[in-house]
């Protein structure tokens, strides 16, 4: 096998920091398979982790930024910075350090009081609980604890809007809770240690980085029962996907220029013509951007109200029309 990269990694003990635990992170090709290892005995090739093995470059090159980020964020540093690794002097905007003393100083007690008003706010209002306030943003107010919307404002992802219609039943609970600190928070940057800072940011992209292997792997799975004929189900069962969200995944599929249509039209084969006729209709009235126009033209306003699984299952429709209404458009133009 044959070594393209080669970087030794140090990671220094906190007691004892003229101490320190070493590893050697490799990169080995040979005869178009690739290999990444990760060794602590420092034999390159030798004795050690192999975190992955296979003939893509992309997915290599995926796996090794996660497995990389996954040591980094364990204190593990590269004696040689630069080479085949992102710039290893973080700094970070004053955001990224609010959100990551928020993280690792907030009341979990205070945060599981804000969530449990969100369930209720976003359950009264019939809509998704992030779309209320997100869980970073609940982190900054458990940690920093604003007692007027002047500071509520003040925390990253918080405008005046949000302010304006949550911000009186958030203070409400901060209101209950004492602190010994002040905004502005600028004393924030001057506390959070810098390797703290470090290891949480690469802890963030350690997570971003697993979850793109995830999508990767996931849509391998979906064109694989793709090709291989799959029914809608037997997808689902194959990729752990939900129907909706596969169906979103073929749209996406489609946008990108693969071809679904065989799979598509196989599930379409269970809706009336009457019906596909109305929602193609629908779709050349209204355009395709935005479903609940379609949905109240074709099936009225009073089957939307009703919800159930038979709403969800004509938006099913919906969609698997809309795949084959942008198909039909894009053929089109081509012709043209």
């Amino acid at each position: 096998m044959r070594i393209v990269f080669l970087n030794t990694m140090e990671r220094r003990q906190q007691n004892r920091p003229e101490l320190a635990d070493t590893a050697q992170v490799w990169i080995g090709e040979e005869g178009g398979l690739w290999r990444i290892g990760w060794d602590e005995e420092g034999a390159a090739g030798g004795k050690g982790q192999l975190w992955y093995e296979g003939g893509s470059w992309s997915d290599m090159l995926s796996h090794y930024r996660y497995q990389l980020a996954a040591k980094l964020s364990d204190g593990f540093r590269p004696v040689i910075s630069g080479i085949f690794h992102e710039d290893e002097g973080i700094r970070g905007t004053s955001a990224q350090k609010l959100y990551c003393y928020s993280e690792l100083n907030g009341s979990e007690e205070i945060y599981l009081e804000l969530s449990a008003w969100r369930r209720r706010k976003a359950a009264a209002a019939g809509k998704a609980p992030y779309l209320v306030a997100s869980n970073r943003l609940l982190r900054l107010i458990s940690a920093f604890l604003p007692k007027t919307k002047e500071e509520l404002t003040q925390l990253p992802g918080l405008g005046e809007v949000k302010a304006a219609e949550y911000g009186e039943e958030m203070l409400a609970v901060t209101a209950a809770y004492e602190r010994d600190w002040h905004f502005p928070l600028d004393w924030v940057e001057q506390e959070l240690d810098e390797e703290t800072f470090r290891s949480w940011t690469y802890r963030q992209k350690e997570a971003r980085y697993k979850a793109e292997i995830e999508r990767s792997a996931m849509r391998k799975r979906l064109l694989e029962g793709i090709g291989e004929g799959y029914s809608l189900e037997q997808i689902q069962e194959s990729t752990g996907l939900s129907r909706r969200e596969a169906i979103e995944q073929l749209e996406q599929l489609e946008k990108e220029g693969y071809d679904t249509q065989e799979l598509v039209e196989r599930e379409l084969s269970g809706l009336p013509d009457l019906e596909q006729s109305a929602i193609r209709e629908a779709y050349l009235a209204l355009g395709d951007a935005l479903l609940k126009p379609v949905m109240q033209q074709v099936y009225g306003s009073e089957a939307m109200q009703q919800g159930g699984p038979d709403l969800e299952r004509r938006y099913e429709w919906l969609r698997l029309m809309r795949i084959r209404h942008r198909r039909e458009a894009q053929s089109k133009v081509q012709s043209a």
